[in-house]
């Protein structure tokens, strides 16, 4: 099981300063880490770092106490990138600790996730020695089909 989102906004409201009153959270506070919360999650989506977080359809329906079901390598990225997004909403500013550790479990988390593009040979480059079919008369590489993008990460399949 994951971290809920109120979980994520209570650690991150305790990293700016705020942890002995997370009791004390306005629920406009709340609201509002909220919508940043699926905004970073949505913007990191679009970026290819899925991680498996429910993503609302709009932000009325976004619910406070779902769990996210992200995997635990996940978590320290989310609520201290979501700290120092937070931070001026308080009249505070992240630590530069705090600053340098999001980028950090950012980064870490990023590499994890990051699928490699496949590329093609082009077209101008000779055909190897071994490569060469017998009495063809091909002397460079032959075009291949790219399919059809359909996101940053993937191809459409029609069979």
């Amino acid at each position: 099981m994951g971290y809920s989102k109120r979980q994520f906004i209570q650690l991150a409201f305790s990293q700016i300063g705020l942890a002995s009153y997370a009791f004390d959270l306005q629920p406009e506070q709340e609201a509002g880490a909220l919508l940043q919360l699926d905004a970073m999650m949505a913007a990191w989506n679009s970026v290819g770092i899925r991680i498996g977080y429910p993503l609302p359809s709009s932000p009325q329906n976004s619910d406070i106490d779902a769990e996210t079901g992200v995997p635990d390598a996940a978590n320290q990225a989310i609520y201290l990138n979501l700290a120092v997004l937070i931070a001026p909403s308080v009249g505070k500013e992240a630590s530069p600790a705090t600053k340098a550790l999001a980028k950090s479990s950012y980064d870490s988390l990023s590499s994890r996730t990051v699928t490699i593009v496949e590329m093609t040979l082009p077209t101008t480059m000779p055909i190897g020695q071994g490569n060469k079919p017998m009495s063809s008369g091909i002397q460079f590489i032959l075009p291949t089909d790219t399919g059809i993008d359909v996101g940053p990460d993937g191809k459409l399949d029609l069979y």
